[in-house]
C-alpha cells in the first residue's frame, strides 16, 4: 500500500467515526453489532452489509463455504433462505433485509426468530441494479410466516 492510499483509508475511517458519532442511530446510540456470514467471494453480501454500516450497525463478516449450517443453526426455514445470513441482538436475517426494517424488528421485539427477503430481489438493498422489484420482509418462527413490510 501507498502512502496515498493509507491516508485515504485513514482519514476515510475518522471522517466515518465523525458521522456516527455525531448523528443519533449510529452505532454509538447503541445499536446492536451485526455478525454477517456470507459465502466467499458473494459481492451483493458486502454490498448489504455496506447498507447496514451505513445505517448505523457495526458489521462484521465472516466467510464460510457452508453457510447453510449456519442458517440451521439459526432456524431459518429453508423456503426462506437467500445468499447470506446475519445475527443480531438474537434476531437472524436472512437476506437482503433493509435496515430501517431490522430497526423495526429491535424497537418492537416481537417473539420471533427473524426476518428474511426469500431470494435476491433487485432493488432490495445490496442488490441496486437500477431495476426495482417489489419484494416483502418475513418475520418468521415460531408459528406460521407473516409479512413484516413491503417494499
Amino acid at each position: 500500500m501507498n502512502r496515498r492510499a493509507f491516508l485515504g483509508l485513514s482519514i476515510g475511517g475518522i471522517a466515518a467515526g465523525t458521522v456516527s458519532a455525531a448523528f443519533p442511530g449510529g452505532a454509538a446510540a447503541g445499536l446492536p453489532a451485526v455478525q454477517v456470514w456470507k459465502s466467499p467471494g458473494c459481492g451483493c453480501c458486502d454490498a448489504w452489509a455496506d447498507h447496514m454500516r451505513a445505517a448505523g450497525f457495526d458489521v462484521s463478516v465472516t466467510e464460510i463455504a457452508a453457510i447453510n449450517g449456519i442458517k440451521a443453526k439459526l432456524g431459518v426455514p429453508m423456503d426462506l433462505m437467500s445468499c447470506h445470513t446475519a445475527l443480531v441482538d438474537g434476531y437472524a436475517l436472512e437476506g437482503h433485509v433493509p435496515a430501517d426494517a431490522v430497526k423495526r424488528l429491535l424497537a418492537e421485539r416481537p417473539t420471533a426468530r427473524g426476518l428474511a427477503v426469500p431470494g435476491m430481489p433487485q432493488g432490495s438493498p445490496g442488490m441496486e441494479t437500477g431495476v426495482k422489484e417489489p419484494f416483502e420482509v418475513i418475520l418468521f418462527g415460531p408459528g406460521r410466516p407473516t409479512v413484516f413490510a413491503r417494499y
